[in-house]
């Protein structure tokens, strides 16, 4: 009978450090960057999910459905997590690169 290389160990289930593999689907990879001082959200938006047209505040460009980007929010602001949502913008992952 051939021999398994499958580890055999004990599995303790996801570990502190790693999200669950759901909630990274279900956050779409969401990050946060700090950008002259400021955290952002940072939310990709695949090709796929993309369903309408946004302007881009980066080159003042349209974003055309279809088209891969960011989405992009405050993750410190003084006015709550509702606002700051509200407040979110779409970006060109190029433009948003080079801010």
């Amino acid at each position: 009978m051939p021999r398994s290389n499958r580890p055999r160990g004990r599995h303790n289930g996801p570990r502190d450090e790693e999200p669950d593999g759901l909630e990274r689907l279900l956050s779409g990879w969401r990050r946060t960057e700090t950008r002259r001082g400021v955290e952002w959200n940072v939310q990709p938006v695949s090709a796929a999910q993309a369903q309408k047209s946004y302007v881009c505040p980066g080159c003042s460009r349209d974003i055309p459905p279809g088209v891969a980007h960011l989405v992009i929010w405050r993750a410190d602001g003084v006015l709550g997590d509702a606002a700051d949502l509200a407040a979110r913008r779409h970006w060109h992952e190029s433009c948003w690169r080079i801010v």
